[in-house]
């Protein structure tokens, strides 16, 4: 007979390194929990995902993609398939600002994986035509395989972080966790709530550049949150800071006001999609789409050294 000791939910957190950054797990379960277990499938969930979509990782599946001839299809994991299709849907809904086909202007501008001098020159002309992955990729989920229809060099940053983070939480789904709090860097999602009934807190990180502050908490509650932001990753030229998320049809890094962008989500791989999305299309653009698809989204708008946020709860305005 199990004692109610046994059956009293113990509060657990593991972590560890992933795609650039950590992954966290916070979950409660009972003290009969193999917690090294669950462990090491958290870490294999985020490790598959790094191994199929990192730029990074020359072996990668992603990798592969980028170097396979063009008009072949090619097999890939139904993870990989996954987050294309998704990537693709995301880009069509958002006008083109969600585009995986930056993949050479984020090497050009020093953001990828040979971490080069920026080449703002070669990144704005160099020569060859732009083919956004809607016009050029072909995803064929059922048979898991793709194709290139142009010559194309895609990216994941925007969306497979995101992606990890689902993976996460459907791991500790497998082990009949049904509250938890996972993440990896600022990507979070969430089941349920706490078993003190309170909602999971996540700290929003203010935007500011060089500095770890937080500006804000929002509440989560089977929900998922991801946030895109000019002020982690930049080069700085000639005095002027080049944010490392890139305009597709500019070519070149994002120069609008906002300063971040946070969506809330069922999934994190959309929720983190939109986020890059809305960074591109800056704050008129961004908050009228929001709007219109009745999202979660809160909006930090950069005026000189001061900061204005715009939330919008179901497209209102709140």
């Amino acid at each position: 007979m199990k004692t109610s000791f046994e059956h009293a939910l113990q509060r657990y957190s593991l972590n560890g390194a992933t795609m650039g950054g950590r992954y966290t797990a916070i979950f409660y379960a009972t003290g009969q929990a193999d917690v090294a277990a669950i462990g090491a499938s958290l870490y294999a969930a985020v490790d598959r995902v790094d191994r199929q979509m990192s730029t990074w990782n020359a072996a990668s599946d992603l990798s592969r993609l980028n170097a396979a001839p063009e008009n072949t299809w090619l097999a890939v994991p139904q993870e990989l398939a996954l987050v294309l299709a998704a990537g693709l849907q995301v880009s069509r809904e958002s006008g083109g600002a969600f585009d995986m086909a930056v993949g050479q202007l984020v090497e050009d501008w020093g953001f990828g994986p040979s971490q080069g001098r920026p080449s703002p020159q070669i990144a704005a002309q160099h020569g060859k035509a732009y083919h956004p992955a809607t016009d050029a990729l072909d995803v064929d989920l059922a048979g898991r395989q793709v194709r290139k229809r142009a010559p194309l060099m895609l990216d994941l940053s925007g969306i497979a972080k995101g992606f990890g983070v689902d993976q996460l939480a459907h791991c500790l789904d497998g082990w009949g966790i049904d509250s938890y709090l996972v993440g990896i860097d600022g990507e979070m999602r969430a089941r349920s709530s706490r078993p003190d009934g309170k909602a999971w807190s996540v700290a929003i990180e203010k935007p500011t550049p060089g500095i770890r502050e937080i500006g804000g908490v929002m509440e989560l509650h089977d929900m998922a949150i991801a946030t895109s932001g000019d002020y982690r990753r930049w080069v700085e030229i000639d005095g002027t800071r080049h944010a490392h998320t890139m305009h597709p049809a500019l070519r070149l890094p994002v120069s609008n006001r906002l300063a971040a962008a946070t969506v809330l989500a069922p999934s994190c791989m959309l929720a983190d999609a939109w986020a890059t999305a809305f960074m591109v299309l800056g704050d008129a653009e961004g908050v009228a789409l929001a709007s219109k698809r009745g999202m979660d989204v809160l909006f930090v708008l950069r005026h000189g050294a001061a900061l204005e946020e715009i939330l919008l709860v179901d497209g209102k305005i709140a």
